[in-house]
């Protein structure tokens, strides 16, 4: 059932460590242009270990929750259902609290990557690379299964996590092809790279950047832009940023959670370059 304005709701951001997070920012402009007086949205700092005692106190006034690390897949067990895009990836990073006290877990960080890929124009490509083979890039693996049906090349670090990429990659029926991290420079030739990988790691492939960029997706916001992102975007290619994507997964929550549609996305969005740009 759609939300009122008169309803007084809650919803919150978990995760540890989560005082950076730019959720409530993000959903507490959406209440507003929304209209939604009653609803608040706080942030938790909850780690695995305090996630179910959390669910013990989700009263009948919780309307949703978002998860970031580490509680993406600790969260399963807590649940009564789990969607497929959930599933595919075994991460949740939205509970939607049901009026009858069902809590049911989605991920929402898949179709908005789609979404922040398509805002630039980008609806398929041929081929891509993805730096990186952690949490996100799975997400990018499940991403690129919509828009990309060749090969994606997966630059790693270890072979425990090329036998991870591995694994996902049958699971998600994407055909992948595993390379060495030495090599990342040949990833920047891809018609699309998204690069997954904490802070810094991409500095030094700045430098390797084509004079011709097609298409790049850096899942960071801050430290904004990175190096990578900043060379790319000088040469003239396209740059899809981890703001877009946290934007465009945060609309998707706000509309579960509240059932109305559509989450003012502009206004989200200036709420989150607003609130970077004041750090």
């Amino acid at each position: 059932m759609p939300a009122r304005a008169t309803d007084a709701r809650r919803a919150a951001v978990l995760g540890s460590p989560i005082a950076h997070s730019l959720s409530p920012v993000l959903h507490r402009t959406a209440y507003q242009e929304l209209g939604l007086a009653g609803w608040t949205y706080d942030r938790f700092e909850v780690d695995e270990a305090g996630l179910p005692a959390f669910f013990e106190t989700l009263g009948a006034e919780w309307a949703g929750l978002s998860l970031t690390m580490p509680l993406k897949r600790a969260v399963i067990p807590l649940l009564d259902e789990v969607s497929e895009t959930a599933a595919s990836v075994e991460a949740v990073n939205t509970v939607v609290c049901t009026e009858d006290g069902r809590r049911i877990g989605d991920n929402t960080d898949i179709p908005g990557m789609v979404a922040a890929l398509r805002e630039h124009g980008i609806d398929e490509v041929d081929s891509a690379a993805v730096l990186g083979a952690g949490a996100t890039a799975s997400s990018a693996l499940a991403a690129l299964s919509r828009i990309c049906p060749g090969e994606i090349a997966v630059y790693v670090r270890s072979e425990a996590r090329a036998a991870e990429m591995r694994q996902w990659a049958e699971r998600l029926d994407v055909d992948v092809r595993i390379a060495d991290w030495a090599d990342a420079e040949q990833a920047l030739h891809a018609p699309l790279v998204i690069s997954t990988t904490p802070a810094g790691v991409t500095d030094a492939l700045a430098r390797s950047v084509p004079e011709r960029p097609a298409a790049l997706f850096d899942v960071l916001y801050d430290p904004w832009p990175t190096d990578l992102a900043a060379r790319w975007s000088a040469y003239g290619g396209a740059v899809v940023s981890g703001l877009d994507l946290l934007v465009h997964q945060a609309v998707l929550q706000v509309e579960q959670m509240t059932g109305l549609a559509p989450a003012p996305l502009d206004a989200m969005r200036k709420a989150g370059e607003q609130a970077l740009a004041e750090r």
